[in-house]
């Protein structure tokens, strides 16, 4: 018996159709079928879980996490995922908006939480992250870009992205890049002029961080991956001063 991954590969209903045909054809082959990140439609969905119940069929684990219909894209953009900034860890100096943005700003009268950034204009996002995500954020002027474990020290110059082993940045100027973990640091060029728009792409399980610059006409140009093995839930974090940044909303036809 053997295991069948197809996550990301723009399943459909149709597809699925095809999977079920096969397991009904030889029942005892497939002991798991990971179908995450594709679209199986309700269809789909009943044809293969029908398969679970059926005693004649070793099929015992089936995966179908995150089957939005914009996950048949191809690209990056399957694993697109909704971010929501943490007010509870974000620095007094920066002002949160709802539709995702965070702000330099002068002091705010934020109340005392042992989560905050105490010292660095930063904070964290809400969700915890150790599957396949993607997100993209739109910057003003200079910003670290980041993943962190929510164990990230709140106090001191020790906690800022990238200058400790419990996060990973990508610090972006206005000519270039630089990826920093651990206080080591690599300069990488930008395209002239130097994309305002920077994609991120995690792959938690298999330990890899991926970081894109992105043109106005939404070209991905490769940065940097850091390849890793992570021990912790993950979530996005962004530094910001005398800048702002946004998260980006991506739909299935236009990018916005």
């Amino acid at each position: 018996m053997c295991v069948c991954r197809l996550s990301g590969c723009m399943v459909t209903e149709e597809g699925c159709s095809y999977l079920s045909s096969a397991l009904s054809s030889n029942p005892s082959h497939l002991r798991e079928l990971d179908l995450s990140y594709n679209h199986p439609g309700q269809s789909g969905v009943k044809l293969l879980s029908d398969k679970l119940k059926d005693q004649n069929c070793s099929l015992k684990i089936l995966n179908l996490d995150h089957g939005e219909p914009f996950r048949i894209q191809p690209g990056l953009q399957k694993y697109f995922c909704d971010l929501t900034l943490d007010p509870n860890t974000a620095n007094t100096q920066l002002i949160l908006s709802e539709n995702g943005e965070v702000k330099y700003v002068e002091q705010q009268p934020y109340p005392d939480h042992p989560d905050r950034f105490k010292d660095i204009p930063q904070v964290l996002c809400r969700e915890s992250l150790t599957g396949r995500h993607y997100w993209e954020v739109e910057r003003t002027g200079w910003a670290r870009v980041a993943v962190a474990y929510k164990t990230i020290i709140k106090e001191g110059t020790v906690g800022k992205f990238g200058y400790n082993n419990k996060s990973w940045c990508l610090f972006c100027t206005i000519d270039g890049f630089v990826v920093w973990h651990n206080n080591v640091s690599n300069n990488i060029p930008a395209p002239s002029p130097s994309p305002k728009r920077v994609g991120v792409y995690l792959d938690w399980p298999a330990g890899t961080l991926c970081f894109y610059s992105i043109s106005d006409t939404h070209t991905l140009t490769h940065l940097h991956t850091f390849n890793t093995t992570f021990t912790e839930p993950l979530y996005a974090g962004f530094k910001v001063f005398n800048s702002s940044l946004s998260l980006c909303k991506i739909t299935q036809q236009t990018n916005n």
